[in-house]
């Protein structure tokens, strides 16, 4: 089953969960401020999309009301927690198939390719 991490009120994550809907691909939604994801899982999500820069939305408001100390975290561990307090940093939404694949944003394209649907 394919997991779908974002924010019920994300419009991008609404868009991908009709998409995921429409082409009858099974998947689940965990709203990550609700349920926040673990530092294991933060860890890998960084590894598999690029490193923590990849998965953080640099443009988002949250981030550019950030006191300039907490934008340059220098280890892992400041990572984690930053994104275990602002989950809302984390670009989505976080799509995550049982082979154990990651990947981030909602594209129609992109989803065709990723899904085998829709071609």
């Amino acid at each position: 089953m394919t997991t779908l991490y974002g924010l019920a009120n994300c419009d991008t994550c609404r868009k991908a969960r009709k998409w995921l809907d429409r082409f009858g691909i099974d998947h689940a939604f965990v709203d990550y401020r609700e349920q926040r994801q673990s530092p294991e899982t933060l860890v890998e999500w960084k590894d598999k999309l690029g490193g923590w820069d990849a998965m953080v939305n640099k443009s988002s408001t949250t981030w550019r009301t950030l006191p300039d100390s907490r934008k340059t975290p220098q280890s892992d561990a400041e990572w984690k927690l930053l994104l275990r307090e602002h989950p809302a940093l984390v670009r989505r939404p976080v799509v995550v198939t049982d082979g154990g694949t990651v990947s981030q944003g909602f594209s129609d394209n992109g989803f065709k390719k990723r899904f085998g649907a829709g071609a």
